[in-house]
């Protein structure tokens, strides 16, 4: 299967999913997520607000600030993308292909060391990923090497092995539910 219809059987998957079972599979991420070693040794988390069926990812962010950590989310400028601090997780619109993003368009995240997750339609166990075809987070990661990575997904998302090119940057970690 290629990547177009690798990208169309998982968003049919994802689609199929009902409201509680998104609900019931992010809170068990939310656990695994937070009793991780990767979110326990981060200062900032470089995270990312769900779109359509994604992993629920806001009550982490929300823990997150509550533990005293940074939050930054995502904010693009054409084929560019930053991470935008947030105090308040509520201070968002529909920006880049209606996915929600700061209002803001600043302050910038500033932390080398910062603990990116990493959204994905599909993952295997070395952490190779298929993400949505922008390569946004592909081409923050070439310029900001040093962060530590870690993707949530569904169980379904998780293949025995995905295809990729050279300039796909591999998770250090996957956790799923």
């Amino acid at each position: 299967m290629n990547k177009t219809e690798l990208r169309r059987s998982i968003r049919e998957r994802k689609r199929a999913m009902t409201p509680e079972e998104i609900e019931q599979r992010s809170a068990k991420l939310a656990q695994l997520f937070l009793a991780s070693d990767a979110y326990r040794n981060a200062k900032t988390i470089y995270g990312y607000l769900p779109y359509n069926q994604e992993v629920r990812t806001v009550p982490m962010l929300e823990q997150a600030l509550k533990d005293g950590k940074r939050v930054a989310v995502p904010k693009c400028y054409g084929d560019e993308m930053k991470f935008i601090y947030l105090e308040d997780l509520t201070q968002v619109e529909k920006g880049y292909a209606n996915i929600p993003e700061p209002i803001a368009d600043g302050p910038e995240g500033d932390d080398p060391q910062a603990l990116v997750l990493m959204p994905g339609l599909a993952f295997d166990a070395e952490g190779h990923r298929i993400g949505y075809g922008g390569g946004f987070y592909d081409k923050f990661l070439a310029r900001e090497p040093n962060h530590p990575t870690l993707a949530l997904c569904y169980e379904f998302q998780m293949l025995p092995h995905v295809e990729t090119e050279a300039y796909d940057i591999p998770v250090d970690c996957v956790l799923w539910a």
